[in-house]
């Protein structure tokens, strides 16, 4: 996807609905989706060469979430095999913007998604939880 801010491709995560994520019916419960959607945004940066537990260490940042929206469309089942999409955009200079979906299935072609969400991300400091820059590395992936 093409925007002002350059190139950002589209990240892809698969998964797999398991007991504990669903509820009574076998359906998964609305909050379980959350998960699924921040473990894309965690490998997304763990491809990109971060981890999460190192970026606390050192440069001694944390992600947080600040703004959050959620679609439900159709439900998702016990045993079902999800791809979970992760498109990052740079937001501001502490702030990165993530338009996530899920999909059912591994290879969703012209699926419809089953979830969309726009997620908006805080870079803080770890110790303080401050607002803090993006790291430029990490700025020159969203660039």
């Amino acid at each position: 996807m093409s925007g002002a801010l350059g190139t950002v491709s589209v990240f892809s995560w698969p998964a797999r609905v398991y007991w504990e994520d669903t509820d009574g019916g076998g359906i998964v419960y609305y909050a379980n989706y959350l998960r699924f959607l921040e473990r894309a945004r965690t490998e997304w940066l763990r491809s990109l060469g971060y981890s999460q537990q190192a970026l606390a260490g050192e440069p001694g940042i944390v992600f947080t979430v600040a703004s959050l929206t959620v679609e439900y469309r159709r439900p998702a089942r016990l045993d079902d095999e999800l791809t979970i999409t992760c498109e990052p955009h740079a937001d501001r200079a502490a702030t990165i913007r993530f338009e996530q979906a899920i999909f059912r299935g591994r290879d969703p072609g012209g699926e419809l998604p089953i979830v969309t969400a726009g997620v908006r991300v805080a870079c803080v400091d770890a110790r303080t939880l401050k607002p803090r820059r993006l790291p430029e590395s990490l700025m020159n992936v969203l660039i």
